[in-house]
């Protein structure tokens, strides 16, 4: 009887989950959604002693900080001279050349020709230059500058035997030599150097020289006459010319190849000049020492006590670098 018994219950408690597991079904998916919405709470841990020391994370290498750091600058060649590595190639090549040509001979010129000599050829050249000078300062409305200038070079033509030697800049003319020309007008009016360049044979230069200088010897044969630019004359006189401006250069150009970037010395030296060159016509002086490295500037080697070239660091002014607007302030 026991056995019927505990298995008729059984069956009745069978029977009654199955009517109510639908109910429990329904129940445990509310208390679901209802955990879900609840933020849960994560129970508090029981405290324990540490029993060893917990090791502090590694540290990033500092190559892995350094990665994360962009440095940004200036790319691409310098203001001024988008040409700058053309025209360093062209520097390194005309000084190879000058090195194993030119050089031998203009200093052969400096030891067999005696100083006077020298000198008067260079006042004969520069001498040949004082009309352009003058038409110059006429283009500028300093018509004062150019009647001196054209005094000067009736005086230095006559009395200074065609120029081979300077009378006019003593005493009782006074009448010094000035740079000017067509190069200088266009930046006495604002017109600004251009890009730079260093082309062989011509040397350093800008485009707003090249255009001066084009049409400075595009005039002179009108003011000299065609006689004096005959072949005969015009090649010999160019050389001779060249010459005694590139013995007067020598020790120059070997104090520049002693610095550590050439280049960028001399085409500062170059620059400043022609900036000063500009400036004097607005009555201005330059504060920064300008040495020379074309021009009458130069004074021929071979005077006594002479002080050396000393020439001024490069890197001082960055914009002395740069061709800047020769505009008047």
């Amino acid at each position: 009887m026991l056995l019927p018994a505990v298995a008729a219950g059984m069956m009745m408690i069978g029977t009654q989950a199955e009517a109510a597991a639908p109910q429990l079904a329904v129940a445990a998916e509310v208390a679901g959604g209802v955990q879900d919405a609840a933020p849960s709470v994560t129970p508090a841990a029981p405290a324990q002693a540490p029993t060893q020391p917990v090791a502090a994370p590694p540290l990033a290498p500092q190559g892995d900080a350094a990665q994360d750091i962009v440095v940004t600058g200036d790319k691409g060649a310098p203001k001024g001279d988008p040409l700058e590595q053309l025209n360093a190639k062209s520097f390194e090549a005309v000084q190879s050349v000058d090195k194993a040509v030119v050089e031998p001979v203009a200093k052969a010129y400096n030891k067999g020709l005696p100083r006077p000599v020298r000198k008067g050829l260079r006042n004969f050249f520069s001498n040949l230059g004082e009309p352009i000078v003058a038409a110059a300062y006429l283009l500028q409305f300093k018509p004062g500058k150019a009647f001196e200038t054209a005094g000067r070079f009736g005086v230095n033509t006559t009395l200074g035997f065609v120029g081979m030697f300077d009378v006019a800049k003593r005493k009782p003319f006074n009448l010094p030599h000035r740079d000017n020309g067509i190069a200088n007008t266009l930046g006495f009016y604002g017109v600004g150097p251009g890009p730079y360049m260093y082309l062989p044979v011509v040397g350093p230069t800008t485009l707003r020289d090249i255009i001066g200088d084009t049409a400075d010897k595009m005039i002179l044969p009108f003011a000299l006459g065609g006689r004096f630019f005959k072949p005969a004359y015009v090649i010999p006189a160019t050389i001779l010319n060249q010459l005694g401006e590139r013995a007067a250069f020598d020790e120059t150009i070997t104090a520049i190849r002693k610095e550590d970037d050439p280049y960028t010395v001399y085409k500062t030296l170059y620059l400043k000049q022609r900036k000063a060159e500009i400036e004097a016509l607005h009555g201005r002086v330059s504060a920064e020492p300008v040495v020379p490295i074309y021009g009458d500037g130069l004074r021929t080697p071979g005077k006594k006590d002479a002080p050396k070239v000393v020439l001024p660091d490069p890197y001082a002014d960055d914009d002395a670098a740069e061709p800047a607007s020769d505009a008047p302030q």
